[in-house]
């Protein structure tokens, strides 16, 4: 059978096997489009983020890959290192063959080596990755604009021009409560992407006062997948935008911008809420430290996380649930499970959890790989 011999790997690529990584993700993900795949993901498909990539390669011939770029997360309670896996792709013609399981199980080794403490990845395969670990977990909110919106054309300007300052899209940037940290070069590398759209909102002193970004490359067309400013400076961009287009267009945001998304459910046609993409915990012991840490700080000081060798211990004092499996705390941790709603907890033990459960955890579009 083809490819059952010679395969090598997985392995990380030599800086000569690296343009052959690029031949074949374009080739396999991107064979119609005018660009290059590192184009779309420039932090993460580099020379530079080399050794974290896997592949498989069959008589000097590269059979599949998948790229780990890590990313620290900040939060109001806890900082994350999360290591975010993409580009996974195996040649037709030596599929069937465990080589998916084998290049992904790498790349969660290396998310360990370097304390990640959780992997995440988007996928609609469920059931496969299921097999590795991972749960579906945290929280995407969908708004479907349909409609043209009113918005201020005396208080603020506005415009479709990229030649905007990495360094004002930095500073609204940095107002997010829960966000990737990023340098300004990788901002700079993140307006090139090809087929990204930034849309700006100005107020009439000429400061930034809000963002939108859609589309990344070949992804995320009609999709606002990353935004900066305050709620009236999104909603009046959002205008803008709807009369712009002069079509439908998707916004997506984090669960835990509540009073943004109440402003717009105002406005938009239809509301979904989804997963934030397919968790697996990398490093135990790492998470529940900076957990069980952020529960003392809010006051919560008789909070347990636990491993023995079968199972896991979770909740406070006496009332603890038993959890078999880490990949069954993805739901617990970062959601959808509501402890009001589920008879897991006593309704004291449900509220002291609730005063951080679910942790508010999100990736902007332009880090997603």
């Amino acid at each position: 059978m083809k490819g059952v011999a010679m395969l090598e790997g997985p392995k990380v690529p030599n800086e000569k096997e690296y343009e052959k990584v690029l031949e074949f993700l374009n080739h396999k993900l991107r064979p119609e489009h005018g660009w290059s795949i590192d184009k779309e993901y420039p932090t993460a498909l580099n020379l530079a983020n080399r050794h974290n990539m896997n592949i498989v390669v069959s008589d000097d011939k590269i059979v599949s890959h998948a790229v780990l770029k890590p990313l620290i997360v900040k939060s109001p309670h806890l900082i994350y290192k999360i290591g975010a896996i993409g580009s996974v792709v195996t040649d037709e013609d030596y599929r069937n063959q465990g080589l998916s399981h084998k290049i992904l199980n790498e790349s969660l080794s290396l998310a360990k080596q370097q304390n990640c403490d959780v992997a995440i990845l988007w996928t609609n395969l469920y059931d496969f990755y299921r097999k590795l670990g991972f749960e579906l977990g945290g929280y995407e909110i969908s708004l479907t604009f349909e409609r043209q919106m009113a918005y201020d054309y005396t208080q603020y300007k506005y415009s479709k021009d990229k030649n905007v300052s990495p360094e004002a899209l930095a500073k609204i940037y940095s107002q997010h409560s829960v966000a990737t940290i990023r340098s300004q070069d990788e901002f700079r590398k993140f307006l090139a992407i090809p087929n990204t759209q930034l849309y700006t909102i100005w107020n009439l002193n000429g400061t930034l006062a809000g963002y939108a970004i859609e589309g990344k490359g070949a992804d995320l067309s009609n999709y606002i997948h990353e935004w900066g400013g305050s709620v009236t400076a999104i909603k009046n961009l959002l205008g803008y935008i709807s009369h712009v287009k002069n079509h439908p267009f998707n916004f997506i945001a984090p669960k835990h911008s509540v009073n943004l998304i109440n402003e717009l459910k105002k406005y938009a046609d239809f509301v979904n809420e989804g997963y934030l993409g397919m968790i697996r915990i990398t490093n135990f012991d790492g998470l529940a430290m900076k957990i069980k840490k952020a529960f003392r700080n809010v006051g919560v000081s008789d909070f347990v996380f636990e491993k023995n060798q079968d199972s896991i211990l979770f909740g406070c004092n006496g009332d603890l649930y038993t959890i078999e499996s880490e990949k069954d705390l993805v739901p617990l941790l970062f959601g959808p499970i509501d402890f009001d709603t589920q008879d897991i907890f006593k309704a004291e033990t449900a509220q002291k959890l609730k005063t951080l459960l679910p942790l508010p955890l999100w990736i902007w579009g332009w880090d997603s790989v």
